[in-house]
């Protein structure tokens, strides 16, 4: 395996060959690392409703086996080869849990277990499309590589921490123990941390958010969630996105600030136009096969057969682009939620129980994988010298991507494997109850009038916000998630941060993103940990 010199380690120098993802060394860690993380990401979403982010876990790994005193391990020190292994064991967990294991338990909790193995077969695919279309949307105006990214800013920060140590890594493990701590406690540290970082009016937006959904019921006495108030804004706020999004698709010339193409080789303009044509064919031809694969067509008419398929890959692209921009603002996203909005205008739109299962698994399985690739891109893009070496950033991420399909491929296998047995155990996604109970309930006129009245809130907060804001998203987001603690922490990470612009001096001010990445890092390690010793925790 190539090992870069130490220039490298900082972006590369136009001469060095980043690590392969295939040299042997590389691909044994991978693989290894890759199972690993694809079954502890179903235990957690079968046990907790949850997938921890593992990315440290990989880094950390290779780092130790930096140490080990034998020639293949030595390569490893490289962060780039670190980086290498944190993207394929964070893919593996994230596609294994929610794009694979997730979907598929619906088909089975409705009692068409006949479906899952289909199902199993489109999720797959449409879990490889979200990963290749992220990687060719990164660094353009839709998906800025500047934006925060935050849980890649965490991992980036402890990598480079782990290679450079000083003063670094001393910021770091301070911010470590106290996101470890306060998540002991039960406190959401890394909405804390992802404040610091985050863009000031994304956060505000996603605190105020936050906060409204858990008190709007004490403080007005209306339950917001009942009424559906916070799934009709994310409608309206996430067609306003989709419409920003093609905004920037058209746009011939960047506004300033805007690269019109990453130096990195990232897709211009017209490249991304190419990429979202790419997504739009990809999920029409699966769910083509889902209908057909899983037998729905047999329960619709033509024009239902139709509408069916369409509205099922517009709403895996509206999906993924919203899961994308919430991570890639606020590090948090309301994957479940989104699914659960696809899933009721579809039973408004009149589609058998048999599709809407359907669609509640196609929609679920797309967005998770794409907003974590683009995590693990951030963090290589940073420890890479952001885009300093053009030639070295294009490598890189190419490298990265094979190393997430590794990841994805590690996934399915596990998944095809391990599925039956854990279905048999009665082992499944427990928001795969919520989906199949919706299904059968069916949704009222009442409803259906709340989500297009309250869709327009949502979408005057995202067109007066701007693609670069994204406030309708953020507060949508906000209120779908309702966590009062997270809006708590929101609001003081933004107070720290007002108080750090006044009083601290700018050297100290540019070490909060160190800081903010071990307080996300630690808070991530924790919750980690905690899957394994749920008793330990307060």
């Amino acid at each position: 395996m190539a090992t870069p010199s130490s220039s490298a380690h900082a972006g590369g120098t136009g001469h060095d060959r980043h690590p392969r993802a295939l040299s042997p060394a590389n691909l044994l860690l991978t693989l290894a690392l890759s199972v690993f993380g694809a079954i502890i990401g179903i235990q957690m979403m079968s046990r907790l409703g949850i997938t921890p982010s593992t990315s440290l876990i990989g880094a950390l790994a290779a780092m130790s086996l930096a140490r080990v005193p034998l020639a293949m391990f030595r390569g490893f020190r490289s962060p780039h080869a670190q980086n290498l292994a944190q993207t394929s064991i964070s893919s593996a967990t994230f596609g294994a849990a929610n794009s694979l294991f997730l979907p598929i338990g619906i088909p089975f909790l409705f009692g068409l277990p006949e479906m899952v193995t289909p199902m199993l077969v489109g999720v797959s695919l449409a879990m490889l499309l979200d990963g290749w279309l992220l990687y060719r949307m990164f660094d353009t105006p839709v998906f800025p590589a500047r934006q925060p990214w935050p849980v890649g800013i965490a991992t980036a920060e402890a990598i480079k921490a782990g290679d450079s140590g000083g003063r670094q890594a001393r910021i770091l493990a301070g911010g470590l123990v106290l996101g470890a701590a306060g998540a002991l406690l039960g406190l959401p540290m890394s909405a804390f941390g992802v404040a610091l970082i985050g863009g000031l009016s994304a956060m505000a937006a996603f605190g105020i958010g936050l906060l409204a959904r858990a008190y709007s019921t004490v403080l007005t006495g209306v339950d917001i969630a009942r009424l559906y108030i916070p799934h009709g804004m994310m409608i309206g706020a996430g067609l306003v996105a989709l419409a920003q999004v093609a905004m920037l698709m058209l746009r011939r010339r960047p506004r300033a600030g805007e690269a019109a193409a990453d130096p990195a080789g990232a897709p211009s303009n017209t490249g991304l136009g190419a990429a979202l044509r790419l997504g739009a064919v990809g999920y029409l031809a699966i769910m083509v096969l889902l209908a057909f694969g899983t037998g729905v067509y047999l329960e619709m008419s033509p024009g239902m057969l139709l509408l069916f398929i369409v509205y099922g890959a517009f709403a895996a692209f509206v999906h993924e682009i919203i899961v994308g921009i919430s991570a890639m603002h606020a590090g948090w996203f309301p994957a479940f939620a989104v699914a659960l909005i696809t899933l009721m205008i579809g039973i408004l739109m009149g589609l058998p129980p048999q599709g809407l299962v359907v669609l509640a698994g196609f929609s679920a399985a797309t967005g998770p994988a794409f907003a974590d690739m683009g995590y693990d891109l951030k963090t290589g893009h940073l420890l890479r010298g952001e885009g300093a070496d053009p030639a070295f950033e294009r490598d890189g991420r190419i490298q990265q991507t094979i190393a997430a399909m590794l990841g994805f491929g590690v996934a399915i296998v596990v998944v095809a494997l391990t599925h039956k047995s854990l279905f048999q155990q009665g082992q499944t996604a427990p928001i795969d109850a919520a989906y199949v109970a919706a299904i059968r309930a069916g949704i009222s006129g009442d409803t259906a009038l709340n989500l297009a009245i309250w869709a327009l809130p949502g979408a005057l907060l995202q067109w007066l916000g701007g693609s670069t804001r994204q406030l309708g998203v953020l507060f949508a987001t906000g209120l779908l998630i309702g966590n009062p603690l997270a809006g708590w922490m929101v609001a003081l990470g933004i107070v720290v941060r007002l108080l750090a612009s006044r009083w601290m001096s700018r050297s100290t001010r540019e070490q909060m993103e160190v800081f903010a990445g071990g307080v996300i890092a630690g808070d991530a390690l924790l919750n980690f940990l905690s899957g394994f010793f749920p008793h330990a925790r307060k």
